[in-house]
């Protein structure tokens, strides 16, 4: 009983030294030969062994021997002595020294197999300072890293750490497939849930300039995992003193009050339905707004600055208007944190205050103390053409989104304009009921039928309608089923709008932006809206926070907004004027030019289908009768 009893200790406590690890293995190897070369070279120094004929061995000429033997098998072939006890003992030695080198080869190899399977799994910690985490997976992740990269062109080092419940290794291929250059941006992927305290210190969030929350994607209310990742970060017990800056997208607008009271100011939200719905209902009445939306929110392209200006300090905002020849001021960011976009003209500007401007790069424009604006007084053009008629607009489908569609066209439009709903649902009526009370210029129908079905809509005289809008039937389940529908709906509209010869302006929602590129955008008319632009706004407000009021203000009905007016409104026609002379036409309305849009001819910088967002004033322009004027306006419609 007391054998067994030792027995099992052993057992247990060879057990517990086995499970420490790769370093304790070591050791306890090391410790193990140390005393194997020991007990051979005694046992040798004990009966005598000599190791020549003429000479017997000292214990220390015996260890030595012992341990080359043990390290090389090969020595033993190399003895030159007769003493069989001598050869024996080294034999015995080399044996083990075997044995016990690729026991220590085995461990190394465990140990170094474990490790990498630890990396795989993406649990070691995260060791940076200002760079940016993004919690959370979905496609919109690729466009989120794509405009980061690009933010970041210019600076020594950066990095963007992700953390998301997906294999490491799955994520970092994906992004190495959709990322072509990464240029001086490190991305890190870390496995792990982002509600859980534990996993959410892999990623370091204390140290990041900004963290950006993504929508979890198949889930029916992914507002909920979104607050609690905000509460893990805001209630964590190792938060930092300083706020955080947080960017984080809610889908349904109910739950934007529960989230603010979570986040308090320290989250910038995203209303991505809610902004999605009010860009539907813009673009699709201006033909190449949506190309101007593209461009003020990619990093690539033309973006929103804010610049504090000494020189401009004191002076009205119209004198912001003429000091740059590459940057067209929007609007003025105040020291008290609140923003106006196209404030009155002559508005002071104060220390503090920082001029809100869209350009190319802000750091490289530099207001000109002297310009010369060399602006045509008779070429301007005060004329505006009120003579607006009614529209029709078709609606094919119905989600939550579509109320609020609808309630922003109303404010657009004038009396007695006409929105046709065709969807294939026998349960929206008294939705749609419920809507139409609420409307002050729309009037709305509703025709039941299966929006993809061509004798359907070819029954619906399309050409007929100044707008049409395919919305995707579902927003929460069967995402890809939605899409299919929504692209053979496109695809059967295109092919109506070329037999007809009628090319009217089709708006399209895809819930899969990867579905996006399936159906490549040709014209201006033809816009795809997806959660693209969601990601590129997200990526805008991670790097500058003040973006978000910005945005919050340019994709409403109230305020000012972008326009697309005739170019006959405010000069003279097919007469060359440089850009300042449209700016001062644009002032005396209580606009802002901040571009146009070619149609009539397409010259070297007439990029995406004729849109020109701040060109160079200096450069002459001569507009035609189909050209238009982009300018940000107050709806006075």
């Amino acid at each position: 009983m007391p054998f067994r009893k030792i027995n099992n200790l052993v057992k247990y406590n060879f057990d517990s030294f086995m499970s420490k690890g790769i370093i304790s293995l070591i050791a306890g190897l090391f410790i193990l030969s140390v005393l194997f070369v020991i007990v051979i070279s005694i046992i040798g120094a004990l009966v005598g062994i000599a190791t020549t004929d003429q000479q017997f061995a000292d214990f220390g000429k015996l260890m030595w021997d012992t341990v080359l033997h043990s390290l090389d098998g090969g020595v033993l072939a190399s003895l030159e002595t007769n003493s069989t006890a001598y050869i024996i003992l080294m034999l015995i030695a080399t044996l083990g020294g075997m044995v016990l080198i690729s026991i220590l080869i085995g461990v190394l190899n465990s140990g170094i197999a474990k490790q990498l399977d630890e990396l795989r799994k993406g649990r070691s910690l995260v060791i940076e300072n200002d760079h940016t985490v993004i919690l959370g997976w979905s496609p919109q992740i690729f466009y989120i890293v794509n405009e980061l990269i690009t933010a970041n062109e210019g600076k020594k080092r950066s990095c963007i750490s992700i953390l998301a419940e997906k294999d490491k290794v799955e994520m970092e291929d994906e992004i190495n497939m959709k990322v072509i250059d990464f240029k001086n941006t490190k991305v890190v992927c870390r496995t792990g849930n982002p509600i859980d305290l534990t996993d959410l210190e892999i990623i370091n969030p204390h140290t990041a300039k900004s963290i950006i929350i993504l929508s979890p994607e198949g889930m029916e209310d992914p507002d909920s995992l979104m607050i609690k990742m905000i509460l893990a970060i805001t209630n964590n017990p190792q938060r930092r003193p300083e706020s955080y800056h947080i960017v984080a997208e809610i889908r349904d607008p109910k739950n934007i009050e529960v989230a603010r009271l979570v986040g308090k100011n320290e989250v910038s939200f995203i209303l991505m339905e809610d902004v999605l719905s009010k860009i539907i209902a813009q673009t699709c009445r201006q033909s190449g707004l949506s190309v101007v939306f593209n461009e003020l929110l990619d990093f690539k392209r033309n973006k929103i600055n804010f610049l504090e200006e000494q020189s401009l300090i004191g002076k009205q905002f119209s004198k912001a208007l003429f000091s740059y020849n590459r940057g067209t001021p929007i609007g003025i960011s105040y020291s008290n944190g609140l923003i106006q976009l196209n404030p009155p003209s002559h508005k002071l500007i104060e220390r503090g205050d920082k001029i809100i401007v869209v350009a190319e790069d802000g750091s490289k424009i530099n207001p000109v103390n002297n310009p010369e604006l060399n602006i045509d007084a008779t070429s301007i053009r005060q004329t505006e053409d009120k003579n607006r008629k009614p529209e029709k607009t078709l609606i094919l489908g119905w989600n939550r989104q579509a109320y609020t569609i609808i309630t922003e066209l109303d404010n657009y439009v004038i009396k007695d304009s006409i929105v046709t709903i065709v969807s294939d649902s026998q349960h929206i009526e008294h939705e749609i009921a419920l809507t139409g009370k609420e409307l002050t210029h729309l009037k709305m129908h509703h025709i039941i039928g299966d929006t993809s079905n061509r004798r359907v809509l070819d029954s619906l005289d399309c050409e007929t309608y100044d707008h049409i809008i395919i919305l995707s039937h579902s927003i929460t389940n069967n995402i890809q089923e939605s899409d299919a529908r929504t692209i053979f709906t496109l695809l059967h509209l295109r092919d109506i709008a070329e037999k007809s010869g009628h090319p009217f302006s089709i708006v399209s929602q895809m819930l899969d932006i990867r579905n996006r590129e399936l159906v490549k955008v040709t014209r201006a008319d033809d816009f795809v809206v997806s959660d693209k632009l969601n990601s590129l706004m997200l990526s805008q407000v991670s790097e500058e926070k003040a973006l978000a009021l910005v945005f919050e203000d340019l994709f409403r009905s109230e305020g000012s907004e972008v326009y697309l007016k005739p170019a006959s409104d405010y000069v003279e026609l097919r007469k060359p004027i440089n850009f300042f002379t449209v700016v001062e036409s644009a002032r005396r309305k209580n606009e802002i030019a901040i571009g146009c849009r070619l149609l009539s001819k397409y010259d070297e910088d007439a990029l995406d289908q004729g849109v020109i967002v701040n060109p160079d004033k200096t450069k002459n322009f001569t507009f035609f009768e189909e050209d238009k004027i982009i300018v940000l306006a107050e709806n006075d419609w």
